[in-house]
């Protein structure tokens, strides 16, 4: 799960270096904007992308801590939150226009996700969260 935190933040990173990517998308997108209009919504994209980074670093940090502590509602809510990430991932797949490279780093984190998600599951896994807390 620690290494979900890093690629989340390495995902921060990519958004950042990918920001004129970012707005040729939204200029070829949206030809009726004016320049304000352009950059407004460039900002707001950029802004998004990071906070929603941000998001995702925490909640891998705030499941990690949990699990580590055995608590064992973490384990479920983690489970829940990598589906979700499913249905992000396939959407973004699907239907939302982008780089390779923004996809790729989003299939990184879902493996990061499915991994973290199997090994709680695991039979070692499940006898860690059952055992007794002091």
């Amino acid at each position: 799960m620690y290494l979900g935190i890093a690629a989340s933040v390495v995902g921060i990173i990519i958004d950042l270096v990918m920001r004129h990517t970012i707005r040729t998308a939204i200029i070829t997108n949206s030809s009726n904007m004016t320049a304000s209009q352009v950059n407004d919504t460039y900002h707001a994209e950029l802004a998004l992308l990071v906070v929603f980074g941000l998001i995702g670093a925490g909640l891998w940090f705030w499941m990690a801590r949990n699990c580590l502590a055995g608590k064992s509602w973490a384990r479920t809510t983690s489970t829940v939150f990598f589906a979700i990430d499913t249905l992000s991932v396939l959407l973004g797949v699907t239907v939302a226009p982008g780089g390779g490279l923004t996809r790729l780093y989003g299939l990184v984190v879902w493996v990061i996700g499915l991994v973290a998600v199997v090994l709680l599951w695991q039979r070692p896994s499940s006898e860690y969260f059952r055992a007794p807390r002091f």
